[in-house]
C-alpha cells in the first residue's frame, strides 16, 4: 500500500524536559535525573509521529530566523518530515517550554509564547496540499491554518482539528473541521460543561458530524450524529505523558488517510499514544509502526 501523506499545520516549539523523582515545591530543590532538549508543539509533534508510523508528513507553520527555530526545523527534517511549508519570520521568535516529568509520568509545564509569528501566512495552500490525503491542524495559529483548511475542504479532503486550546462554538476552524478532537480541558473550556459526556453532546451541536475528546487514562469518547461511543486507553506503565495527545492526533489522521474508519482509527491512535507514554523524552519517545501493531495484537484496551 502506498504511504499516506498528511499535512500537519500549526505550531512548532522547542521543549526542555527534566525528569525528576518529584516536582519541586516553593523553597525546595529537587535532583534532575535525566534531561532532554527536543522539538515540540502539536502539529510538529504529530508530523514526527506520522513519520515514525510509516506515513509521509508535511509540516506547515511559522518559525523565526533565530537559532532555536533553526534547531526545531532541523529536528523535523531529521525525522523525515517535509518542512517545505514552514514560513520563517525575520523578526519572529519561536515558543519554548520548560517541562518537569515526575516518576508517575505527569508533567509540570511553563511556556514562553512565540513572538512575531502570528502575522505569518501560508504562501500557497494549493501547493501545500498537493498529494495530501488528510489535513491535521491545531488551533494555536488559527489565521495560518484557516486558508489551508478552506482549500482542503473545497477539495473534499478530511480535516482533523486538534483543539488543544479552549475556543468558541463559532470558531471558523471548527466549522471547517470534519473531525475535531478536543483535549478534555479544551472541551470543558469551550462548552462550559464539566462532565465530558455532556460537554461532548454540547459540542456535537456546533461541530459537523464526528467529534471526539481525549481524556488520558480514561481513553477517548466520540459522537457522530446520534451514534456515540468510547475507545479505552491501553494499559501501560506511564513514564512520560508529554506529547501523548499529539501522537494520538497524528496517528488518528494517518489511520484515516490509510482508509480506516473512525473507530479503528481511534484504537490505533490510543495504542500509539499509550506506547509514547512508556518512553521518556516527549516526542522523542514516539513509537514505530511495528511497535504499535504489536501492542494492538497482544493487548486489549482497558475498556471500550
Amino acid at each position: 500500500m502506498p504511504r499516506a501523506a498528511v499535512l500537519c499545520a500549526g505550531i512548532a516549539v522547542e521543549d526542555f524536559i527534566f525528569r525528576v523523582n518529584r516536582f519541586p515545591t516553593p523553597g525546595t530543590k529537587t535532583v534532575i535525573e535525566e534531561y532532554v532538549v527536543t522539538g515540540g508543539g502539536c502539529a510538529a509533534n504529530a508530523a514526527i509521529a506520522i513519520a515514525r508510523l510509516g506515513g509521509l508528513p508535511r509540516f506547515a507553520g511559522p518559525l523565526g530566523e533565530e537559532a532555536m527555530s533553526d534547531r526545531i526545523l532541523a529536528g523535523m527534517a531529521g525525522e523525515s518530515v517535509d518542512v517545505s511549508g514552514v514560513e520563517r519570520v525575520a523578526d519572529g521568535v519561536a515558543s519554548f517550554s520548560g517541562i518537569f516529568i515526575d516518576r508517575a509520568g505527569e508533567r509540570l509545564l511553563a511556556t514562553r509564547r512565540s513572538q512575531g509569528l502570528r502575522k505569518a501566512r501560508a504562501r500557497d495552500p494549493d501547493v501545500l496540499l498537493r498529494g495530501i490525503a488528510v489535513v491535521l491542524a491545531d488551533n494555536h495559529f488559527p489565521e495560518f491554518a484557516l486558508p489551508i483548511c478552506r482549500v482542503a475542504r473545497k477539495r473534499g479532503l478530511t480535516v482533523v482539528l486538534d483543539v488543544d486550546r479552549a475556543t468558541k462554538p463559532e470558531d471558523r476552524l471548527l466549522a471547517l473541521a470534519t473531525h475535531p478532537i478536543f483535549s478534555a480541558e479544551a472541551l470543558r473550556g469551550t462548552t462550559g460543561a464539566e462532565k465530558l459526556e455532556a460537554a461532548l453532546a454540547h459540542a456535537a451541536r456546533f461541530c459537523r458530524g464526528f467529534v471526539a475528546v481525549t481524556d488520558g487514562v480514561n481513553g477517548a469518547f466520540w459522537r457522530d450524529g446520534v451514534a456515540a461511543g468510547h475507545v479505552g486507553a491501553f494499559a501501560i506503565d506511564a513514564v512520560d505523558t508529554l506529547a501523548a495527545g499529539d501522537v494520538f492526533h497524528g496517528a488518528f489522521a494517518l489511520a484515516l488517510a490509510e482508509g480506516l474508519d473512525e473507530r479503528k482509527a481511534l484504537r490505533f491512535a490510543a495504542a500509539a499514544a499509550g506506547l509514547k507514554c512508556t518512553r521518556f523524552g516527549g516526542i522523542a519517545g514516539a513509537p514505530t509502526r511495528a511497535a504499535v501493531d504489536a501492542l494492538m495484537r497482544k493487548t486489549p484496551t482497558a475498556r471500550d
